[in-house]
């Protein structure tokens, strides 16, 4: 209580200062003074523009200018190779001094520096708000790799998934909404992560959020509606078809059918589909055609020189595909408000606050419908009983429908059978609903303190934060019965005669908790910075910080933790050669005492190419830099998909011994006793792996800065992998029964990485139209370098030297024409029954037997991303027109065929790739192995027959804006309205369409509709 109370308190604090108008006063006063940089020259051609009278000025040669305003009133002031300043207007203004630099910063690791002072390699960063205006998307880091180069899905650089950090804290990126965004930062190469310790080894995405600007208050307020529309739905055959297909699947195994002529020909009229059920789960009958999404968001800022603001409101709903029963009032909506607060509090100490609450509420029902439209066979059942077939006098049918409490739309009564007792039609319409409750707070606050009086250059910062999240599920479980309905002929028509029900009606009005989950993130930081100059030319900064967080989860013992310090030493000449050292020192709790502090040192060496003299008057090249980076991070990331369970991974360098599963032995006579067995050795060197790594980064901008690009070339390996190998001990270290092992943890496996990634952006006005393209992407190998693996026989078993994301199987040969095929070929045996229409499999090493000796490396899977992937954006604007077009592509991996939706045997339900199945009719156009009630497992294993190209180029966004004029919105109380229509994952152009665009056992995937307005007040 104490803490929400608090929390309380903060959002009022800055609500208040969010909703603050200050007055302006409506006299007229001559604004003047004189603008100069910090050594005192005058600035000339600086721009001076009136916030309110939306008037500007240029400074003169002395620096001077003077323009009528309102006093009290805003002016920005802006000149090139400068930092842009507000300023509240007096008539009695002293001089005004501009700090030189950009307007643009970005966010490196805890520090915030001119875009221009960037020089640790693999570092980039998006403005983020520069795309919103023309690429509205709903979650933050949408459509990015097409902005950003190495960024691939969950991955950077071919690496494993990275830290993301809202504002320096550890959070989710779907915490924050991208109008709440202000620029987005990723950190990539050794140095750039290298001091926020082990969690970031693998890459950090930095989010910060918006802050307010001295000014006028700006209200921005944005709405959309828009709808989402599948894109495909998996294709199953309907019930005659199927009973068809699978009478052959019996035959081909030597049974009989099991289906009658009759009742495939009743099901093939669709005459009676009560009695002969052909239920299509994908039908109009119970989905929507389309379902909707609704957003709104509120935006106020502003401020004053003491203190700035920003607050966020925004609220989104969205509706659900199923189309009946309780799944018609399924839904998803999201409230959250942030806010954001700057004080300024004296001359060397300023605050900033930072607050954010969201509210996720869900409703659902209580089955997995996409499961069972993707396993349910189309003849099964009929999910819905009409009473109109049962005779008024047929008094035991009549006094079960009394007796019923749920009648669907007075009709029907549930359908099932003995084996679909519970089935999702009848959870739908009576077994009840469950809502999803999520409450999530998130709080930060810093302090800047400027320590000029202590030493000059001496600056300290603090940060702390804490979220709290909540979720649990609230459920109604129903109990409900369902009929089976025996259906009789009388004078030619159908009726039904009795019914039989299974299960009973019952609702206890009790409502369930479950799924109740709590988070808890705690966040500190201290970090000293000095910066200093000597001899004119020579440039000194350092920082030593200190920092750590642990977050807590319920249900979870330990704490994950990540702690560290950090010492960086930076220096330039000239601002043109710099050099830059990072050295972190790391601890984790997951090794013995003595291996639980590591080292984590990093070096950069920059050129600023473009600076040296035989550039000034170059007509092509405008920017040029070149850094080198090297350096070893130790990390602790991986053991967590490593041992049991979140104690055990604790303990990894321990003899682990249990009595909780020991073999039953007995040394007596009487009740038997479990034995003490181990299940570990111990190793107390145990230690960090270590990501070594050298990377070279390329920056620049030509022609009069109309193309600005940047790559990184980079060469990683991860040493020192954590596995415990059986391969690497004798024999008796481990038994198969009882189940023991002396085996312990060991730093062995070594992976290297080794691509490089780009973004180029071209920038130009071609008659009345703004142009702007730009392509982003990544290629990258992977090698599994080291290995602990057995001795195979033959050398192309090995796993090690291959890529880290192998896929591994037996290579395919066509189908068996007939027995004498089979009776010739190599012995397929060990893979189960094999008969005509089987996959024959190529014998590797030519013992004459087919097995998994015989198991080649096939294609890469593409883990870690596709080993070329990218994105291309392009922009056209025109007036107050704007066309924005986004696409994104993958080239280089492979996936298998190998869900329920291919591999089709015994009682599966039947998609239409069986269609193409082999018979002795198709043998020559055959893409299917024969069909089988059996297991199949000749065919359904992994092999080449079953891969397919992932290559894709997917048109994921075009959008088109309208600003309206101007002079249309003169004399509203709007500064700027805008108007958009945009749609989201369109088209996809590959070989495997139709394949990437379905899911199966899941929502199927959808293209999304949007129109949107966004006014500035």
């Amino acid at each position: 209580m104490k803490y929400l109370q608090t929390k309380f308190v903060l959002f009022a604090l800055i609500a208040l200062f969010s909703l603050e108008v200050c007055a302006q006063a409506n006299d007229q006063i001559t604004f003047e003074s004189h603008i100069l940089d910090k050594k005192g020259n005058p600035i000339e051609g600086a721009i001076i523009r009136s916030q309110e009278e939306d008037t500007s000025t240029t400074s003169d040669e002395s620096g001077y200018f003077s323009m009528v305003v309102n006093q009290g009133s805003f002016v920005d002031i802006s000149a090139s190779g400068y930092k842009s300043l507000s300023v509240k207007t007096v008539e009695e203004q002293g001089d005004i001094v501009l700090e030189s630099g950009s307007d643009e910063e970005v966010q490196i690791a805890f520090d915030k520096v001119d875009k221009d002072e960037v020089i640790a390699g693999g570092t980039s960063y998006v403005n983020l708000p520069e795309i919103l205006e023309k690429n509205y998307t709903t979650y933050s880091l949408d459509g990015l790799n097409a902005f950003v180069g190495g960024l691939d899905g969950n991955n950077i650089w071919g690496m494993g998934d990275y830290l993301v950090l809202v504002d320096g804290i550890p959070r989710d990126p779907d915490t924050v909404l991208p109008v709440e965004i202000d620029q987005i930062t990723f950190l990539k190469g050794v140095t750039a992560v290298s001091l926020y310790g082990s969690r970031a080894a693998q890459g950090v995405i930095y989010i910060t959020t918006k802050r307010g600007e001295i000014g006028k208050q700006k209200i921005d307020v944005r709405v959309n509606a828009g709808m989402f529309v599948p894109k495909r739905f998996p294709k199953y055959l309907g019930s005659a078809e199927y009973m068809t297909f699978y009478n052959e699947a019996r035959q081909n195994d030597g049974l009989s059918p099991l289906y009658t002529d009759e009742n495939i020909f009743n099901s093939a009229s669709g005459n009676n589909r009560f009695r002969y059920p052909d239920v299509n789960y994908y039908s109009d009958e119970y989905l929507n055609k389309v379902y909707q999404r609704y957003d709104a968001t509120l935006q106020i800022s502003g401020g004053n020189e003491q203190a700035r603001y920003y607050t966020d409101v925004g609220f989104y709903r969205t509706g659900d595909l199923i189309d009946f029963g309780q799944a018609e009032n399924n839904k998803t909506e999201r409230f959250n408000v942030r806010g954001n607060v700057d004080l300024k509090l004296n001359d060397w100490i300023s605050a900033s606050l930072g607050a954010n609450a969201i509210y996720y509420n869900g409703r659902g029902v209580n089955t997995d419908y996409w499961n069972s439209a993707a396993t349910i066979r189309p003849n099964r059942f009929s999910p819905l009983v009409p009473i109109d077939f049962i005779a008024e006098d047929n008094q035991a049918a009549q006094v079960l429908i009394n007796n019923s409490s749920n009648i669907v739309d007075g009709r029907y009564l549930l359908g099932g059978t003995q084996v679909d007792q519970t089935n999702s039609f009848a959870a739908i319409y009576a077994g009840g609903y469950s809502t999803f409750t999520s409450r999530q707070f998130q709080f930060n606050a810093g302090v800047d303190a400027d320590l000029d009086r202590v030493l000059k250059g001496l600056t300290f910062n603090t940060m702390f934060g804490v979220d709290y999240a909540t979720s649990y599920v609230q459920s109604f479980d129903n109990e409900y019965a369902v009929y089976q309905a025996n259906w009789n002929n009388m004078d030619g028509d159908d009726v039904i005669g009795s019914l039989t029900r299974y299960g009973q009606d019952a609702s206890d009005g009790v409502q369930n908790i479950d799924g109740s989950n709590y988070n808890q993130t705690i966040y500190f930081s201290g970090q000293f910075n000095y910066k200093t100059s000597f001899d004119k030319d020579n440039h000194l900064s350092a920082m030593l910080m200190g920092g750590g967080w642990q977050q807590l989860q319920s249900g979870v013992y330990h704490r994950l933790s990540n702690v560290n310090l950090g010492l960086q030493l930076s220096y330039d000449y000239k601002e043109k050669y710099y050099f830059l050292f990072n050295e972190a020192v790391v601890h984790s709790a997951r090794f013995a005492k003595g291996e639980r502090t590591g080292y984590s040192p990093t070096a950069t060496v920059a050129w600023k190419i473009g600076k040296e003299e035989f550039f000034d008057n170059s007509s092509i090249v405008n920017n040029l830099e070149l850094s080198v980076s090297a350096g070893v991070l130790s990390t602790d990331l991986g053991i967590d998909d490593i041992g049991e369970d979140n104690e055990n991974n604790y303990f990894l360098y321990q003899n682990v011994y249990t009595q909780t599963d020991g073999s039953y032995y007995s040394w007596r006579d009487g009740a038997l006793i479990r034995t003490t067995e181990s299940r570990q050795g111990a190793n107390f060197d145990l230690t960090y792996a270590k990501r070594k790594e050298i990377n070279v980064a390329l920056n620049g901008s030509l022609f009069n800065n109309s193309i600005d690009f940047k790559t990184a070339f980079f060469a990683n390996r991860m040493k020192g992998n954590i596995i415990q190998a059986s391969v690497l001990y004798p024999d008796y270290f481990s038994t198969g029964f009882p189940n023991s092992s002396f085996i312990p943890f060991i730093n062995y496996d070594n992976d290297d990485r080794i691509g490089v990634d780009f973004d180029i952006t071209y920038n130009k006005e071609i008659g009345n139209v703004q142009w702007s393209i730009g392509l982003a992407g990544i290629y990258y190998d992977t090698k599994a370098a080291k290995r602990a693996e057995e001795q195979f026989e033959n050398e192309y078993q090995f796993r090690q030297g291959s890529p880290l994301d192998g896929i591994w199987g037996l290579r395919s040969d066509g189908f068996f024409e007939n027995a004498e095929a089979i009776e010739n070929g190599s012995n397929q045996d060990a893979l189960g029954d094999v008969a005509p229409g089987d996959i024959r499999y190529i014998d590797q090493n030519g013992d004459g037997i087919i097995n998994n000796q015989d198991e080649v490396y096939l294609g890469k899977a593409g883990w870690y991303g596709s080993p070329l992937s990218g994105g291309l954006h392009l922009s056209a604007k025109w007036k107050d027109l704007t066309f924005f077009a986004l696409a994104t592509g993958q080239a280089g991996a492979y996936a298998m065929k190998d869900n329920s939706y291919f591999w089709i045997d015994g009682e599966d339900k039947y998609s239409a790739v069986v269609r193409d199945r082999w018979t002795p009719e198709t043998a020559d156009s055959a893409t299917y192995p024969r069909l089988t009630s059996q297991s199949g497992s000749n065919n359904f294993r992994s092999s080449d027959f079953w891969m397919y190209s992932t290559d894709r180029i997917d048109l994921a966004k075009v959008q088109i804006s309208y600003d309206l004029p101007k002079a249309v919105l003169q004399g509203s109380f709007f500064k700027n309205l805008n108007i958009y229509m945009s749609g989201a994952n369109l088209l996809t152009i590959s070989s495997e369409a139709e394949l990437m665009e379905l899911d199966i056992e899941g929502p199927p995937r959808t293209r999304f509709y949007n129109i949107g307005v966004k006014a500035l007040f």
